[in-house]
């Protein structure tokens, strides 16, 4: 059953719906599902299109209707805002509706302190309506940060070095969403964590972890949602990390940041590697933005998703805990005289 996109569809999508698969009412065996993106504009379409290729992957017989928003006060370029205005819905259009479940994604920080950012203010709402509106959320790198930090005070600590790379990560708990799988390996980038200690002190349940690649997965109920967070990126696509890398070596040949950036860890394989040292070696030696030109493009063609049967694993199991916990709330409420069919007699009375 394909994916759905409700409104306005993206060229990169446009040509992979059937719009005549949409489900027709909520008796439908179908997941409502909102998707906020708010990545910076380098990355806002390769995002969407990296949850849409997931959701439809791990979706199956179950249909799923997605709906895009993005977050006010994240900096936007006149093209990125356009793109936003083309086909996202607005977030006043999003406090008096009900989903199934929402994605929210982070963006690239400015501020040492999260509430300090310009979006805080909005994204602390959103957290706030997924709590009472929705069945489960999924909160992706920073906005797992924002999350945490919001409803329970944590902060995250600076890393030495940025953690970059696939990691392979151990289960370190039974829980519905990580019952499928023993070992999991998913993308990071971020320069920043939320450490296991503080997370259980607050009542977060920590999933997968290592010791390379610290807490990596980690969920708390909160109110009506579960709240799902991934500190590491399973939808990202099999260049994904690469173009990160890139990006960093630009800054850094144009003196936007002091350090040559670390290769991304479980990556590359050992030729891609070998010509990207001598690469290093070069803009080392003569570091002008020019260099790019010589930057080897040949190091794509031996990219693999191997964090792909994990993505699928864990999102699957995330689906399914939707129509469960749906249909558990759905039977609760035609039991006679439920809390919820009582409330309804009494409203009728009054």
């Amino acid at each position: 059953m394909p994916l759905i996109i409700e409104g306005r569809v993206p060229s990169s999508w446009a040509g992979k719906i059937n719009p005549s698969a949409a489900p027709g009412d909520k008796t439908a065996n179908w997941v409502s599902l909102a998707l906020i993106n708010n990545m910076p504009d380098a990355a806002l379409e390769d995002t969407e299109l990296q949850f849409f290729d997931l959701l439809d992957s791990v979706s199956g017989d179950i249909p799923v209707l997605l709906k895009l928003y993005s977050l006010t006060g994240v900096p936007r370029t006149d093209r990125g805002q356009r793109h936003l205005n083309e086909f996202y819905f607005g977030l006043d259009q999003l406090w008096d509706h009900r989903f199934d479940a929402v994605i929210i994604t982070g963006t690239e920080p400015r501020q040492p302190d999260l509430r300090q950012e310009p979006y805080w203010s909005a994204l602390a709402n959103v957290f706030d309506w997924a709590e009472r509106n929705t069945v489960s959320t999924v909160l992706s790198c920073l906005a797992a940060h924002a999350g945490v930090l919001h409803s329970d005070g944590i902060q995250r600590h600076r890393l030495s070095d940025k953690q970059f790379g696939v990691f392979e990560f151990t289960k370190t708990d039974e829980h519905e969403l990580s019952a499928a799988v023993e070992r999991v390996r998913f993308p990071h980038s971020r320069w920043n964590e939320v450490r296991a200690d503080a997370l259980a002190a607050c009542g977060y349940t920590v999933l997968t972890q290592s010791t390379e690649g610290g807490v990596d997965s980690f969920v708390k109920k909160k109110k009506q949602s579960l709240f799902v967070h991934f500190q590491g990126h399973p939808e990202y696509g099999a260049q994904t990390l690469l173009k990160e890398y890139r990006r960093d070596i630009k800054r850094f040949l144009r003196q936007e940041r002091e350090s040559y950036p670390t290769v991304p860890k479980g990556y590359f394989d050992a030729n891609a590697a070998a010509l990207l040292a001598k690469f290093q070696q070069a803009a080392l030696a003569d570091p002008r933005e020019d260099q790019l030109a010589c930057f080897p493009e040949a190091v794509v063609k031996t990219l693999q998703k191997t964090w792909h049967a994990s993505a699928t694993s864990m999102y699957r199991s995330w689906l399914q805990y939707i129509l469960t916990k749906r249909a558990e709330a759905a039977s609760f409420a035609a039991i006679p005289g439920s809390c919820a069919q009582i409330q309804q007699k009494r409203s009728a009375v009054l």
